[in-house]
């Protein structure tokens, strides 16, 4: 019977790997599509606690108090769970039954293993309480935020799957932790120590048999290693892809004040030599500019921008706090992070079928409305929003310099002001020389 585990676990882990390596790397070669970018080794301790508060800490989630107080639950009981999980995989390697209690039991730490399944059982139970929330507030109060437009379809469904494997992944934990309780009652297992949710459950099975509670011990077993495996095997194609990604986002997201934006080099220049054509002028270096101006597909953007794109958590509060998508105008800062995400995937896809050469013909303005592009105010209302530093903002305002100054796309009333601004050096329409006659009648 050990020799057939130990077989069926490697099978089992072996699968997984194979089959999720190639979709893992699809992901790493599209966000590696994006520009280079140069990093300022003096900012490491600012990102180290970057990531400390806002990817660990939770820090910005804790602006909306109840869903906080909810995806808390989930995400400590997730952190903790991975402690019995390494005894799962110890066990499914060598075949024994908790490694790691008969390595520590009867000691000190023996009493700490104790504490932390007991731990683990009580966050168990409250992430399946904030499950059942999370799925409620999906399907029965339809939050306003997750039933937008974007939403429909696939995205819906993505945040259902999640929220039932979580169900399953806890499931199994307490058949296992129960059936595994009832047995140590029976004195088939050695005895670890007092369970208080598990033990609790496993007085009501007292009378089943010793196969019995060791088939709901084993499937318990089992089912959890699966639905790890299988969480692992579904993460690339879901956005819970934020799991391992939201680390690495706030690390290298931009340092920069909020709301600053990047400058063209090119730009910049024209106008101080507007403003001051005396001045000495810096040329840009060469290396700065590539010719383009803004951005059209995902290969215009650093790979950081991108990386965010896969960050994304579908959670909708940049879109909820937009002014824009409040006074019911089509833009939606999710949307837009999930339309850069979908190109990536549709490149990949394309280039897959066809051949790394093969044009489609299409980029990522196909993917997003003018409409929305030029709806957004850079308020930077999402970038203050969003739980794991991605910046909707840049998106789109690389998106719109690239309509505006690459396809001469504007609107009639911005290319006015873009005339004022060129030739009186305000967006007002004035002579130049009467901009200062305001001060004359002042004391």
């Amino acid at each position: 019977m050990r020799i057939i585990q130990i077989f069926l676990f490697l099978a089992l882990v072996g699968l997984t790997v194979f089959f999720a390596r190639k979709k893992y790397k699809e992901v790493y070669n599209n966000i590696m599509r994006g520009k280079e970018v140069e990093f300022d080794p003096a900012d490491k301790p600012q990102r180290l606690k970057n990531m400390l508060l806002i990817a660990l800490g939770q820090k910005k989630m804790f602006k909306n108090i109840i869903p906080a107080v909810l995806h808390l639950f989930i995400y400590v009981a997730f952190l903790f769970t991975q402690i019995e999980l390494i005894e799962i995989m110890i066990d499914g390697l060598t075949g024994s039954h908790r490694a790691i209690w008969h390595l520590v039991g009867g000691t000190f730490l023996g009493g700490i293993y104790t504490l932390i399944i007991n731990s683990i059982e009580i966050l168990s139970v409250l992430a399946f309480i904030a499950t059942l929330a999370f799925l409620s507030r999906r399907n029965l109060l339809k939050v306003p935020r997750f039933v937008k437009p974007e939403m429909e379809g696939w995205p819906k469904l993505d945040g259902n799957i999640i929220l039932y494997l979580e169900i399953l992944l806890l499931v199994g934990v307490f058949c296992m932790n129960v059936g595994d309780k009832a047995l140590q009652m029976k004195g088939v297992y050695e005895a670890t120590g007092p369970f208080l949710v598990s033990g609790t459950f496993a007085n009501l099975f007292s009378g089943w048999s010793e196969s019995a509670l060791l088939i709901m011990e084993r499937f318990g077993w089992w089912l959890h290693l699966s639905g790890v495996l299988g969480f692992l095997l579904y993460l690339p194609y879901s956005k819970h892809l934020h799991i391992m990604l939201a680390f690495p986002n706030t690390y290298f997201s931009s340092l920069k004040p909020k709301g600053e934006m990047d400058n063209m080099p090119s730009v910049t220049k024209e106008v101080q030599m507007m403003m001051n054509p005396d001045a000495p002028i810096e040329e840009p270096p060469a290396d700065e500019e590539d010719g383009k101006f803004g951005a059209k597909d995902v290969e215009d953007y650093p790979w950081t921008t991108l990386l965010s794109a896969y960050t994304c958590t579908e959670c909708g509060r940049c879109t909820a706090a937009c002014p824009a998508n409040q006074t019911g105008k089509t833009l939606s800062p999710r949307a837009i992070v999930m339309a850069l995400r979908d190109r990536m995937e549709d490149k990949a896809k394309n280039e897959e079928e066809h051949g790394k050469d093969h044009d489609d013909g299409k980029s990522l303005l196909d993917y997003i409305a003018k409409e929305s592009i030029n709806a957004c105010t850079t308020c930077n209302a999402c970038v203050e929003e969003c739980p794991v530093n991605i910046n909707p903002m840049n998106m789109i305002v690389e998106l719109r310099r690239y309509k505006i100054m690459e396809e001469a796309d504007s609107t009639e009333e911005w290319n006015l002001m873009y005339s004022n601004v060129e030739n009186n050096g305000a967006v007002w329409q004035f002579n130049p020389a009467d901009r200062a006659k305001w001060v004359e009648d002042l004391d």
